[in-house]
């Protein structure tokens, strides 16, 4: 049993990696995302960035800073398969997953101008912002010195793995596969 864990920046296309995980690999995929979601639902409180933020930092805090993470890996362990892990945003998540072992972390990034116009047209309920908004979020989860906050920064210099999304989705299909053929090489 693999895990890939997704990290990045805003809009970089860790959607579509996973989608394409899932479709031609077979993974199955937990999301932070989706976890907030429910917490935030549970709370009556509304779905937008500043409270997927706010949940995830108290969720930590309460717990610790790996919490949401060891929730979903629990959840991946259940299963025994293949299992892609969608968004580590702490050093705290990484380092959980590696004491773990058969863990690979991919970052993904592109242009701030190309993952502005991706997030506007994906139109979620945490995407409705101006390019200003766009890059004012970014900068507050880049980051950070608390253990318990966004840090993307410092999980992308973590990555096993770095691709850059800045072309057609071809070329980053090309470029998973790519990283795929070096996990299977390093495995050996």
């Amino acid at each position: 049993m693999v895990i890939i864990g997704i990290t990045g920046t805003l809009g970089a296309g860790k959607g579509t990696i996973v989608d394409y995980l899932i479709k031609e690999r077979s993974f199955q995929h937990y999301s932070v995302r989706a976890y907030l979601i429910e917490k935030i639902k549970e709370q009556g409180l509304p779905v937008n960035r500043d409270t997927m933020t706010t949940t995830a930092n108290r969720i930590r805090k309460d717990h610790d800073p790996a919490y949401i993470i060891e929730v979903l890996y629990q959840k991946a362990i259940k299963e025994r398969k293949n299992a892609i892990i969608e968004s580590i945003r702490t050093p705290g998540e990484i380092e959980f997953l590696k004491k773990q072992g058969s863990f690979y972390l991919f970052a993904v990034d592109a242009d701030p101008q190309v993952r502005y116009e991706r997030i506007v047209s994906r139109a979620s309920e945490t995407d409705h912002v101006d390019f200003d908004t766009f890059l004012a979020n970014e900068k507050r989860e880049m980051t950070t010195t608390d253990p318990n906050k966004q840090n993307l920064a410092k999980c992308i210099e973590l990555a096993d793995f770095r691709i850059n999304n800045n072309g057609s989705q071809t070329e980053l299909y090309t470029a998973i596969d790519n990283v795929l053929k070096k996990m299977g090489e390093a495995a050996h």
